[in-house]
């Protein structure tokens, strides 16, 4: 009877967890059919008997931007892809609540600590050529803007993108007060603007510019998936920006509990394992195996950029006025 009575309770206890749905809201790039999207899940929903759904949009800033029209009638439980540079203006919402997540034994560029929002993984922004047609690459960002005007870039938009806001917090970091003289002789080489990262790469890997803003950890994509070195970052005398990307937790989650399980999740080996090999960037905490050996042969930036938080949230706004006032027009 008693014995009965516990596989009643255990069955209850399976069927209600196989009842609850993590819904995350995160990038495209996640849930691409080569992105970690689908490995995550799997691993994470093999240890809480629940189901994980995604919806993804463009990109990170995109995803503040729904974020912000849903407002607090969001079906999100977690928002993963926001990066330090959105995190007090996501904070500004009032959607997010505490992690609960110990992150304390992180270490990461840039020292970044958060009591709401857990970093999953990092890079560095940098700008991939194709060796094949740039033969004399960038080696800083003066001669990115002062080069030949004919081999030309793709560049994400910073409205909509985290790659797009990294370049210009990047441009802003070098040149300050003197960013719009900058990017007006920059304008000369862009090819477009695309809203989001994975835009731009696609139209760089079909050959439509030499070069692209992606990162330092992009070329171990080629080199372990296409098996060839033909995509090199360009490393920068100045220095690159740093993007360390991140997940919150929705305060009106009704599965707050399954949620912080999940953000714990990510700081874990189940979760890092994924991360180099399938979002091609950094892992914030241990993984189970060494990194491949292609990771060793990435670009090392002598220095790192990363504004605070509050600082791009405060100039946000002024420095994409300036962006666009540097770029729009002949």
């Amino acid at each position: 009877m008693a014995l009965a009575a516990g596989a009643t309770f255990f069955a209850a206890q399976t069927a209600e967890a196989a009842d609850k749905t993590l819904t995350i809201y995160t990038y495209e790039s996640f849930t691409a059919d080569w992105g970690p999207g689908a490995k995550v899940k799997a691993a994470f929903e093999k240890t809480c008997g629940c189901t994980v759904n995604y919806v993804s949009v463009t990109d990170g800033v995109a995803l503040l931007s729904r974020l912000k029209l849903e407002g607090a009638g969001t079906k999100a439980d977690i928002v993963l892809g926001l990066d330090t540079n959105l995190v007090d203006e996501a904070k500004d919402t009032g959607l997010f609540d505490k992690s609960g997540v110990d992150t304390s034994a992180l270490k990461l560029p840039g020292d970044f600590k958060d009591d709401v929002f857990v970093p999953y993984d990092y890079g560095h922004f940098a700008v991939i050529y194709d060796s094949q047609t740039v033969k004399n690459p960038p080696k800083s960002m003066k001669d990115l803007i002062e080069g030949d005007p004919s081999q030309k870039i793709v560049i994400e938009d910073p409205r909509t993108s985290t790659p797009g806001l990294g370049l210009l917090l990047w441009v802003k970091s070098i040149y300050g007060d003197k960013s719009a003289d900058a990017w007006a002789k920059l304008k000369g080489r862009i090819l477009t603007v695309t809203p989001g990262w994975s835009e731009a790469y696609d139209l760089f890997t079909k050959g439509e510019a030499p070069m692209v803003l992606s990162y330092t950890t992009s070329p171990a994509y080629h080199m372990i998936e296409d098996k060839t070195d033909r995509y090199q970052a360009a490393a920068f005398s100045e220095g690159h920006y740093i993007q360390i990307e991140v997940a919150g937790l929705i305060k009106s989650s009704p599965n707050k509990e399954l949620a912080r399980d999940f953000l714990k999740f990510m700081i874990s080996s189940g979760f890092q394992d994924i991360i180099p090999t399938s979002n091609w960037m950094m892992p914030v905490s241990a993984t189970s195996e060494p990194l491949p050996d292609a990771f060793s042969k990435l670009v090392v930036p002598s220095k790192t950029f990363l504004m605070s938080p509050a600082d791009v949230d405060k100039n946000r706004k002024a420095w994409i006025d300036e962006w666009l006032a540097a770029t729009s027009g002949n």
